[in-house]
Protein backbone atom coordinates (compact mmCIF):
# COMPACT_ATOMS: atom_id res chain seq x y z
CA UNK A 1 0.00 0.00 0.00
CA UNK A 2 1.36 3.32 -1.31
CA UNK A 3 1.18 6.12 1.09
CA UNK A 4 -1.24 8.51 -0.62
CA UNK A 5 -3.90 5.44 -0.43
CA UNK A 6 -2.67 4.45 3.36
CA UNK A 7 -3.71 8.59 4.13
CA UNK A 8 -6.55 8.18 2.66
CA UNK A 9 -7.83 4.97 4.89
CA UNK A 10 -6.32 6.61 7.88
CA UNK A 11 -9.12 9.74 6.57
CA UNK A 12 -11.54 8.08 6.04
CA UNK A 13 -11.39 6.07 9.61
CA UNK A 14 -10.75 8.98 11.23
CA UNK A 15 -13.79 10.72 9.72
CA UNK A 16 -16.23 7.53 11.10
CA UNK A 17 -14.62 7.71 14.25
CA UNK A 18 -15.14 11.58 14.55
CA UNK A 19 -18.94 11.09 13.02
CA UNK A 20 -19.18 7.82 15.89
CA UNK A 21 -17.69 10.19 18.91
CA UNK A 22 -19.88 13.28 18.18
CA UNK A 23 -22.97 10.63 18.37
CA UNK A 24 -21.66 9.57 21.46
CA UNK A 25 -21.11 13.14 22.68
CA UNK A 26 -24.95 14.06 22.12
CA UNK A 27 -25.90 10.64 23.48
CA UNK A 28 -24.78 8.57 26.88
CA UNK A 29 -21.48 7.57 26.34
CA UNK A 30 -17.57 8.41 26.26
CA UNK A 31 -17.89 10.68 23.03
CA UNK A 32 -15.26 13.91 23.61
CA UNK A 33 -12.12 11.30 24.17
CA UNK A 34 -13.72 9.04 20.48
CA UNK A 35 -14.39 12.75 19.04
CA UNK A 36 -10.32 13.94 19.87
CA UNK A 37 -9.48 10.58 18.74
CA UNK A 38 -10.99 10.65 15.61
CA UNK A 39 -10.14 14.27 14.60
CA UNK A 40 -6.21 13.21 16.05
CA UNK A 41 -6.75 10.11 13.32
CA UNK A 42 -7.75 12.60 10.55
CA UNK A 43 -5.28 15.07 10.76
CA UNK A 44 -2.71 12.09 10.93
CA UNK A 45 -3.97 10.42 7.52
CA UNK A 46 -3.95 14.05 5.71
CA UNK A 47 -0.20 14.48 7.26
CA UNK A 48 0.44 10.86 5.35
CA UNK A 49 -1.39 11.43 2.50
CA UNK A 50 0.27 15.41 1.93
CA UNK A 51 4.02 14.08 2.72
CA UNK A 52 3.95 10.58 0.62
CA UNK A 53 2.21 12.57 -2.51
CA UNK A 54 6.19 14.29 -2.51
Amino acid sequence: MNHPSLGAVLMSVGAVVTVAGALMYVLPGPGLPVLLTGLAITAAGAAVRITGGR
